[in-house]
Order: structure tokens, then sequence, then C-alpha cells
């Protein structure tokens, strides 16, 4: 058997419950929710079948595991943002994913650094920020800049690895990380620069949850040695 077989042999049917929580939170919650108690547990599933997803391929205090581990609590305190957002406590959900951008720039570590990476990065961030400053209230004047920071950071991070290993699950992280910063801009250029999006709150999640998907599916190389089938290169 391939490696790609045997990869989704030994992993989709772990990833099963986040397809069926996907499948219900689009099929049910068709408008903008309006923070009922339902909509933010279908909001927070798909994450939590993630989390499950992280566990049972295998996870434990081990070395090895150290990245599943960062992830994990990363997509803890993603669940405890969409929770947050989704009752309108934007401060508090946008403080709950800065914590979980800070265990995913963890989890992708600071080897090889790429400095022009996050040069080109913190420079657009920087234009994005001073164009939206003016928009934000006491609270968020301070609180999206650093937020943008950590983001930018975690996507910094992501690239680096992906350009220095070039594996599949390096670079379809990457990818996710990428999706993450397009899942929040838009958030960003409907809530704070008033640019009205055709199904806006669709383009939000399925970029968000996409993200995570990545992410989450990262750690699928965890672990010893001889545990590591799906380390194919892309040529």
């Amino acid at each position: 058997m391939n490696d790609f077989g045997h990869f989704a042999k030994s992993h989709g049917p772990k990833l099963v419950p986040f397809l069926v929580t996907l499948v219900l939170y689009f099929s049910l919650v068709r408008k903008d929710p309006q923070g009922e108690l339902w909509t933010t547990v279908l909001k927070c599933l798909p994450i939590f079948a993630l989390v499950f997803y992280v566990v049972a391929k295998g996870i434990s205090l081990k070395k090895e595991y150290r990245r599943s581990l960062w992830i994990l609590l990363g997509l803890v305190f993603s669940s405890g943002g969409d929770a947050l957002l989704n009752i309108n406590l934007f401060p508090f959900g946008m403080i709950s994913f800065g914590v979980a951008h800070v265990f995913y720039i963890s989890a992708f570590g600071w080897k090889p650094v790429k400095w022009f990476i996050g040069l080109v990065l913190y420079v657009a961030v920087s234009f994005f920020v001073y164009f939206v400053h003016t928009k934000l209230d006491e609270i968020l004047i301070i609180g999206v800049p650093i937020y943008c920071f950590l983001i930018t950071t975690m996507l910094w991070r992501s690239l680096a690895r992906a350009v220095d290993s070039r594996n599949f699950l390096a670079v379809f992280c990457a990818i996710g990380a990428i999706l993450f910063v397009i899942s929040d801009a838009l958030i960003a250029v409907t809530m704070f620069v008033g640019v009205p999006l055709p199904c806006a709150r669709l383009q939000i999640m399925i970029t968000y949850y996409a993200a995570q998907f990545a992410i989450a599916l990262s750690t699928a190389d965890d672990g010893p040695a001889l545990q590591r089938s799906f380390r194919k290169k892309i040529k």
C-alpha cells in the first residue's frame, strides 16, 4: 500500500467526527447566530472533533509528541474563542484566539528563522493596522494590533517550517495558516471597515474550519520515527 493509502486508512476514520460536525453546523446554522446556546455548541463541535483527532491518532507527554500537545492546546483555546465570539464577547474571544496562536507558534518552532518572510509579513500587517486603527474603540485599539502581531507570527513560523521541510503535512499546515489569516481578514473588513461581503459568515467559517483542519492534520507524523509514514517530499 502506498503512503497516501496507508495514511487515509490510518487517519481517515479519526476524522469522520470532524466531517459530521461540519455538516451539522452548515446544515443547521442558516443565518448569523445571535448568541444562542445551540449555535454556540454547533460552532465549537468541529474544533472539539479536531481535538478528538489529535488525541485519537496518538499523543503523550513525550518529546516526540510536543507539537501535538501545543496544537491540542491551541485548538482548546480556539474553541473558547469560538464560543466567546458567538455570544458577542469579541474582545475576550480575541484574547482566547491570541493564546491559541501562542501555542501554534510554539508548535511550529523557531528554526529555521527565515527573517525575510517575517519582515515582509510584519510590514504588510503594519499597514493593515494603520489603516483600521481609527475605526477601533478604546479596548480594540490595543487588542487588535497585539492579535495581528500574534497571528502574523504564527503565519511566519508555519511558512518558515514549510519552506525548510517541504513535506506534505508542513506545506498543508502553512496553507492552513494562510487560510486562518484570510478568515480573520474577512472578519476585519466586515466588522471594522464595513465592507458588505456576500455570504460573509460562510466565507469566514469555511476558511476558518479549513485552516484548523490543516493545522490539526499536521500532527499526523508526530511520534516515534517508525510511526511517521507520511513524510513524502513535495518536489
